[in-house]
């Protein structure tokens, strides 16, 4: 019994000492700048699962086990985390400073850099962190839909296919509306030799203010990449490899064998030549009747589209010492296209080098050396898409039919066979950047960059007699192109910064040169002696010998300066002024000045806004400025001579010359841009919601303009500044986080861009051009033509008759119901570029998990879809297996077909192909998993993480079975790609 009782003693003692030791905490949490209650505040005690929020007046209970040694981990989004000692306290008073990490955030700008609460210009900043979640051949895919004001999209699927980008629409008509890329400060074209594993961070400049220290350069935007620097202490190596295998994005089928006969015999039947299969050996050869009885046809297509392959290998290292840093990079990329014949292999390597001599002088150099290897074809789809799809495409020997059904048309498989095709593109480019800078005085910088590009290229073509392109030549043909460019960039900047009390002054000073010179040689012959020898040896051709080259040099010379004011941080001012001196224009108006200036008030820093809890940040900006293009070629000023043949009799000629089709123009200037910029930065929730929005107004003036000239002038055409156009739009870009608690997180990345693009004036104020498909009040790039409005019905016969037309014709649309159907008839039945586009990015973390899920939407845009127009009413060529009329079948979709009546003879024929190609797709899914760091300390690395990703994987819209970013072509169709990959850090 005593032992009994004294059992019961020491557990009553027991839970009294743990009930003595758990104790109840309160405390409060406040703004320590303010004293403002902070609501929903995570307060957790470290090392385990407990945790509390704040209620309305920032107070918060929390039970502990032991309050002597508990420790609380208190966080709140937009202020710096706090880690607590609870010390026995059962009441703790907690203060949270604001994070300004993300408005102190340094961002890249011309000659400069500055911090994002500094910004008075509409500028993006992507990190380099958010450009590897998308595997791609060329960074730029990356960001696709990710920036406000910027239209990207991948030209083909071809291996290394080039990605066009637009910023701000299109401004000019003729010249180029790309925008200006530099690379570490340097001007580099060529952005697809940039691994984004080397890239630190992008910045894209749209407004006038933030592009005008760039001059003529940035008319239509600077995107700024700078690519990562080593960094003092133990050396840092990162491994980078994906490995997928991507397939066609949906490509329709073509018709089967019965749906191309179904056609022919209709199209024979309208004109009486059919009336049953008894009469099949009249419209088709024996070869394609046996075909017809034997059931044999062929999709040549699917023989030609196979699954393809890309892969990447990149090795980094970084390190260095307090004066010496170095970064080295190392790339392999493979790429397989869909065809045979279509392969690409790219190797770079990159050595940034950055010493500091003493405490006033820095050397230092970014370099990489590219080369590519590039296997290319002409399209085979072309070809495959419109041959008789009757017959095999092998015979029982299994040796290629070259001219399947014993017709004219030749296999379109006829390039992959041995020995018959080759295109092989060899380039080696190499960038180097140096740079010295001097710091002789506090807050004064002098540096001096000298940039050289390298450009060597070699194409060679050699395409057999039996090819697709020499299917009706007697011989072989080989091509030789060599190229070669020297890009020169030499540039002398200044920097200085001051403070006087609340005032801060930075000016910036720039003096640049720049002179871009190429050559290029051509030379081709016909029979060679042995296809071993491709387009080598072209000496021993025996005909077809021709040989050209050519020459062109250009220079810039700039000069630039730059005021950059601020009272208290909150009233911000720039401005810019540059003065631009191109070889290209005519003597007189070779020099022009760009001025711009920018304005920005941080709202939210004045006093009156202390009290407010709707913005943790507004910031309102606004800005203007003037931009030029000389985007013309060189010696466009000049008119030259042509070589003729001339002949004065029978027996004697002499060598004539004639003034070229383009006429010299002597009076060429600067084509203009003007740009008014509003803009409105904004966070919400303590910096849970950041909004920006802009709107923008950019007229340009004197474009730069081929223009068509009348034959009597005895020359064709000649580069003009004539006309007007102006693009005026909205962007917006929103980040929100949508949860944050107990180690799950859910951010998101919405942008939204609208841009209205139009002419305002050509040659004659109010006068379109139809011939060029230029018109007022409208886009650039639009389809003009007829409006389809169906199809003429039995039924309609006699209104049909009154324009003469008969039932099963194509029916469009009398405009002005005139009751005539003539060319003023025709409208702007769709434009190429999107109403609008936007994104939506989604990233979810649990633990070590991470899920990337990406949405880009391109809505408003047409296209000219090849496949809607595949309709061959004759018969003679493969056509799409499309719902068209018969006597027996009245469609409003495509016209009865007709023998006697060629496709081009066809009225109305190319209203069939105009598509409304408005878009949604889910551009990525990507899984990851990092190790944890236990696991990693055992394996003696830092980081580890695999992931999964797919790429392009659904395509929404109303053309089925078909990509619209591809803009309407069949050829080289764009893919969709499934990657494994791992990053690994050391």
């Amino acid at each position: 019994m005593k032992k009994l009782l004294l059992m019961y003693w020491l557990l009553l003692g027991s839970a009294g000492m743990a009930f003595a030791q758990s104790q109840v905490i309160k405390g409060r949490v406040s703004d320590a700048a303010t004293g403002e209650p902070l609501v929903m505040v995570n307060i957790q005690l470290k090392g385990t699962t407990t945790g509390a929020q704040t209620d309305a007046t920032g107070a918060f209970s929390l039970t502990v086990p032991d309050a002597r040694t508990g420790v609380l981990v208190i966080s709140y989004l937009g202020y710096q985390p706090l880690t607590q000692n609870i010390n026995g306290s059962s009441n703790i008073i907690v203060k949270l400073e604001k994070d300004n990490k993300q408005l102190d955030e340094v961002v890249v700008v011309g000659y400069g850099e500055v911090k994002k609460r500094d910004l008075t210009g509409a500028i993006t900043s992507v990190k380099g962190e958010e450009l590897k979640k998308i595997p791609s051949t060329n960074v730029m895919e990356s960001v696709q839909g990710k920036l406000p004001g910027v239209d990207i999209t991948k030209s083909s699927g071809a291996s290394g296919a080039k990605v066009n980008v637009t910023v701000r629409g299109n401004r000019s008509i003729r010249a180029d509306n790309g925008p200006l890329y530099i690379v570490d400060g340097v001007q580099y074209e060529n952005i697809q030799d940039i691994n984004p594993n080397d890239i630190q961070s992008m910045e894209v400049l749209k407004d006038a203010s933030s592009t005008a220290i760039y001059g003529s350069r940035g008319a239509n935007g600077v995107i700024i990449v700078t690519t990562k620097r080593g960094a003092s202490g133990k050396p840092r190596v990162t491994v980078n490899t994906y490995v997928g295998t991507s397939q066609v994005a949906g490509y329709p089928a073509l018709s089967t064998g019965p749906q191309y006969v179904a056609l022919k015999r209709e199209a024979n039947r309208t004109t009486g030549r059919w009336k049953s299969e008894a009469d099949d050996p009249l419209i088709f050869n024996a070869s394609e009747v046996n075909a017809i009885q034997n059931n044999l046809w062929t999709s040549y297509a699917d023989l030609l589209i196979h699954d393809g392959l890309q892969q990447d290998y990149q090795v980094g290292v970084s390190g260095g010492s307090d004066k010496t840093k170095v970064y080295l990079s190392l790339d392999y990329f493979d790429e397989k296209g869909l065809f045979k014949l279509d392969h690409l292999k790219r190797y770079s390597a990159r050595l940034n080098l950055d010493q500091v001599v003493n405490d006033y002088l820095k050397v230092g150099m970014q370099s990489q050396i590219t080369y590519y290897n590039q296997d290319s074809r002409r399209d085979p789809l072309n070809q495959g898409n419109k041959i008789i799809p009757l017959g095999v495409p092998y015979d029982q020997n299994g040796n290629l039919v070259i001219f399947p059904n014993g017709g004219t048309m030749i296999s379109p498989l006829a390039d992959e066979q041995p020995n018959a095709y080759q295109n092989n593109g060899r380039i080696t480019r190499t960038f180097v950047n140096t740079y010295v800078e001097l710091t002789p005085l506090k807050g004064l910088s002098l540096r001096s960059n000298f940039g050289v590009t390298l450009d060597n290229s070699r194409t060679g073509i050699y395409a057999a007699k039996n090819t697709i392109d020499r299917a009706t030549a007697s011989a072989s043909r080989s091509q030789l192109n060599n190229g070669s460019r020297r890009f020169l960039s030499w540039e002398n900047v200044l920097n200085y910064q001051h403070s006087i009390g609340d005032h801060s002054f930075g000016v910036t000073g720039v003096a640049s040169l720049l002179s871009d010179q190429r050559d290029s040689s051509f030379l081709q012959g016909e029979g060679q002696l042995l296809p071993s020898q491709l387009y080598y040896a072209l000496q021993n051709s025996v005909s077809g010998i021709a040989i050209r080259s050519s020459y062109m040099a250009n220079k810039l010379i700039s000069f630039t300066g730059r005021i950059n004011y601020s009272y208290k941080g909150k009233y911000l001012l720039s401005l810019t002024g540059r003065s631009d001196g191109s070889s290209k224009l005519a003597p007189g108006n070779k020099w022009a000045f760009f001025p711009s200036v920018a304005g920005a008030w941080r709202v939210s820093d004045e006093s009156f806004m202390r009290d407010q809890h709707i913005f943790s940040d507004l910031k309102l900006r606004a800005s203007y400025g003037i931009a030029g293009n000389d985007a013309v070629p060189p010696y466009a000023t000049a008119s030259y001579l042509s070589k003729i043949p001339f002949s004065y009799d029978d027996t004697n000629s002499a060598m004539g010359y004639a003034i070229g089709s383009q006429v010299g123009n002597k009076f060429l200037k600067w084509e203009l841009s003007s740009t008014t910029d509003v803009g409105l930065d904004m966070g919400f929730l303590n910096g849970r919601i950041n909004a920006t929005i802009d709107y923008y107004d950019t007229h340009t003036k004197d474009l730069l303009l081929q223009r068509t000239l009348p034959s009597s002038s005895g020359v064709s055409t000649v580069i003009q500044n004539i006309g007007k156009t102006r693009n005026r739009g909205i962007e917006l870009g929103i980040n929100t986080v949508n949860v944050r608690v107990n180690g799950f997180s859910w951010t998101s990345n919405i942008t939204f861009s609208k841009n209205k693009e139009e002419i305002v004036a050509l040659a004659d104020a109010n006068t379109n051009d139809v011939a060029n498909s230029w018109f007022i009040g409208q886009p650039v790039k639009v389809f003009f033509d007829y409006e389809k409005i169906g199809i003429w019905q039995t039924k309609e016969a006699d209104a049909a008759a009154k324009y003469k037309n008969k039932p099963g014709d194509i029916k469009v649309r009398d405009q002005d119901n005139n009751g005539v159907l003539n060319s003023s008839d025709r409208i702007v039945v769709g434009k190429q570029v999107p109403t609008w586009s936007g994104g939506f990015n989604n990233d979810v973390r649990f633990k070590n998990f991470d899920l990337n899920v990406y949405v880009f939407a391109r809505i408003g845009q047409w296209i000219n879809s090849e496949y809607a127009a595949k309709y061959d009413p004759q018969g003679l060529e493969n056509s799409a297996p499309l719902d068209y009329w018969t006597p027996e079948h009245e469609t409003n979709a495509y016209p009865r077909p007709n023998a006697s009546v060629s496709k081009d003879g066809t009225p109305y024929i190319k209203t069939l192909g105009y598509k409304d190609g408005s878009f949604v797709k889910i551009r990525n899914i990507s899984l990851g998993y990092t190790l944890p760091a236990g696991a990693l300390k055992t394996m003696h690395m830092s980081n580890l993480r695999v992931y999964v990703t797919g790429k392009n994987l659904f395509t929404f819209s109303k053309v089925k079975d078909y990509d619209p970013e591809r803009g309407g072509d069949l050829s080289n169709p764009l893919t969709k790609m499934y990657v494994a990959g791992l990053n690994v850090e050391f």
